[in-house]
């Protein structure tokens, strides 16, 4: 392990920490659903994140964050768009809330898009990439992405769900990290990142204001926890096909 792959490790904990303690504190230290996080006002958490990871890039000289001009953008993400277009549509059964609450969705987002992609496709993939081949550094990068929602227990209480949640973030992970790839750039993906949550968290707040004061059976709720993995499904397989003729030596040739 050299000393990058040391130090973005380093960054990795202090991100953690960072976002984690951030959102007990504006919790007050009490459980709850994370759309609490990101529909009452800024996340200042995130906005500590980001400047975490900036502040790391810029100190240590990192210069291969890839904060260049994408190319093959349609190729590679006609898809992906569609699949988030398609989701979306589903606001038209859930609602949307009001606008107030649309900002701040979008907003706290947005910072969440800049944070996990600069941390995980940024930070970590290509320290990753100087102590392993290209896949070996796929496979660790989305691992570590899917796990670290896990943590989401931490603000929730609610563990099973988070494991769920870990899962379907390492399923989209892979496409987050396929789209870096193929474009050669961290924006498409940090676009693609901010809007497929935005999307995700407006459907989830408007949904939990309609059903608010009804009777939900268990078998609903049942079927609800597996929505995620379900909304989830054609980003892993998109990233599978983004990826299928991808290898070490042309990847770091193109690089």
């Amino acid at each position: 392990m050299n000393r990058r792959l040391q130090v973005s490790l380093a960054v990795y904990v202090l991100w953690v920490v960072v976002t984690l303690a951030g959102a007990k504190w504006l919790l007050g230290g009490e459980n709850a659903e994370l759309d609490e996080l990101v529909k009452n006002g800024i996340g200042w958490q995130f906005v500590a994140a980001v400047a975490v990871l900036f502040a790391a890039i810029f100190t240590f000289k990192w210069r291969d964050m890839k904060f260049a001009a994408p190319h093959s953008v349609f190729k590679v993400m006609w898809f992906p768009m569609l699949v988030l277009l398609a989701i979306s549509s589903l606001t038209l059964i859930t609602g949307m809330p009001g606008g107030k609450v649309i900002f701040f969705v979008a907003f706290n987002t947005f910072l969440v898009g800049v944070s996990e992609e600069v941390m995980f496709r940024g930070v970590l993939f290509r320290a990753l990439l100087e102590n392993m081949k290209l896949w070996g550094a796929i496979v660790v990068t989305t691992v570590l992405f899917g796990l670290v929602h896990v943590l989401n227990g931490f603000t929730t209480g609610e563990w099973g769900l988070a494991v769920l949640q870990a899962v379907a973030a390492g399923m989209s992970g892979l496409l987050f990290i396929a789209i870096v790839i193929r474009t050669g750039s961290l924006w498409p993906a940090i676009v693609y990142h901010f809007l497929w949550d935005c999307v995700l968290f407006l459907m989830g707040v408007a949904g939990a204001a309609r059903v608010e004061g009804s009777i939900e059976t268990e078998a609903a709720g049942g079927v609800m926890v597996l929505v995620p993995l379900l909304m989830a499904l054609p980003n892993f397989i998109c990233a599978l096909v983004l990826l299928r003729k991808v290898r070490d030596a042309s990847f770091r040739g193109e690089s």
